[in-house]
């Protein structure tokens, strides 16, 4: 049995309180629905900036009445401080025991657009949680770091150890995270453990906006008709990171006990490399197996600022401590993620028009 396995065991035989950030985004929504859905109770925190309602109501239909209850909602900002001492506790007496916090402005060049709200967003709003965590005694802090924090270090696969200088101002407020994190260690004995996503992808990330990641912009693209940008060459290549390989990783780093694994920072990725034009192809290949899709007009455009040309993880170190081991590479969470746009492209509220 993996180590995954036992911890959702435990769980299950003896309920936690967590609170999750950013709970109405992509990656927020999909660890609230596996809370819920093994018996956990769970306080959720966002403003709807980025996130959406319709990734609640979603959750909500995905788990039972009963599951559901056990949910509560706050609507705020973690960039006021009270809204976060607020989020510790379900109900007015049961504090938190893990929170996972999501909350961000996410996006190389929505920072490089407005490095201000980014800064306001990933410092500010990141120092107030960190501060009401530690204030409420909460067992676990857990953070969504960045591979962005790699920067121009040239090596590959990435190792944690190993940084480079900030390529974006985004990169500067997740190493800033990392930075924070060390000092309330040092300075208050107050752990938090870092999660450097690596291009995290799967069921309901927004396609839409300017910001949109590439595969969710790329699936409605071909659902639609329409054309496919790729930035630069194609040759720009990535280690893509399906939802269910972020979620197993919170959870492990919540609940680690060993003095070794807390702490720390960590990959959280497959280990591999996609590049762009091999990534368009496995989404057509994964949605062709589905349904007829017309083809494709491609349009290179200028390579982004801010961007790395190449991107790949080295895992070891959350195999080593957390137990960590993905369970899907990235065709079957192509194959997964799939289903769900095509099963949401018949809804305009869903697919296309993700709206609160």
């Amino acid at each position: 049995m993996s180590r995954y396995q036992e911890i959702l065991q435990d769980l299950q035989r003896q309920p936690r309180t967590w609170l999750i950030t950013g709970v109405a985004g992509f990656i927020g929504s999909n660890l609230l629905e596996a809370l819920l859905k093994r018996g956990q109770r769970v306080v959720g925190l966002d403003n709807f900036q980025t996130g959406h309602q319709a990734n609640l109501d979603e959750v909500c239909s995905l788990v039972t009445p009963a599951q559901w209850e056990q949910f509560r909602f706050i609507e705020g900002d973690i960039c006021n401080f009270s809204d976060c001492e607020r989020a510790m506790y379900w109900g007015r007496e049961v504090p938190v025991d893990y929170v996972l916090h999501q909350a961000a402005l996410g996006s190389v060049p929505r920072s490089i657009a407005d490095p201000i709200a980014t800064n306001a967003a990933n410092i500010t709003g990141f120092l107030n949680m960190l501060v009401a965590a530690k204030d409420a005694g909460v067992t676990s802090f857990t953070y969504a770091a960045s591979s962005s924090t790699y920067g121009d270090h040239p090596d590959l696969p990435k190792i944690e150890h190993n940084i480079g200088n900030p390529l974006s101002p985004y990169a500067v407020t997740k190493y800033v995270n990392e930075l924070y994190a060390d000092v309330f260690e040092r300075t208050y004995g107050f752990k938090a453990v870092g999660l450097r996503y690596f291009n995290v992808f799967g069921p309901r990330q927004d396609p839409n906006g300017a910001y949109a990641a590439v595969i969710p912009k790329w699936t409605a693209s071909l659902l639609h008709g329409e054309t496919v940008h790729i930035n630069g060459d194609g040759e720009t290549s990535r280690d893509f990171c399906f939802v269910e390989n972020a979620v197993q990783a919170n959870l492990l780093s919540a609940t680690a006990t060993s003095v070794a694994a807390r702490g720390q920072v960590y990959n959280v990725a497959v280990g591999e490399r996609t590049t762009l034009n091999e990534l368009l192809k496995a989404i057509q290949d994964a949605l062709g197996r589905k349904m007829a899709i017309p083809p494709v007009n491609v349009i290179h455009d200028d390579f982004r600022p801010g961007d790395v040309r190449h991107s790949q993880a080295d895992i070891s170190k959350a195999r080593t401590l957390l137990g960590y081991e993905p369970t899907h590479r990235i065709y079957e969470g192509l194959a997964a993620t799939m289903e769900w746009y095509i099963q949401a492209s018949s809804n305009d509220d869903r697919l296309g028009r993700l709206k609160r």
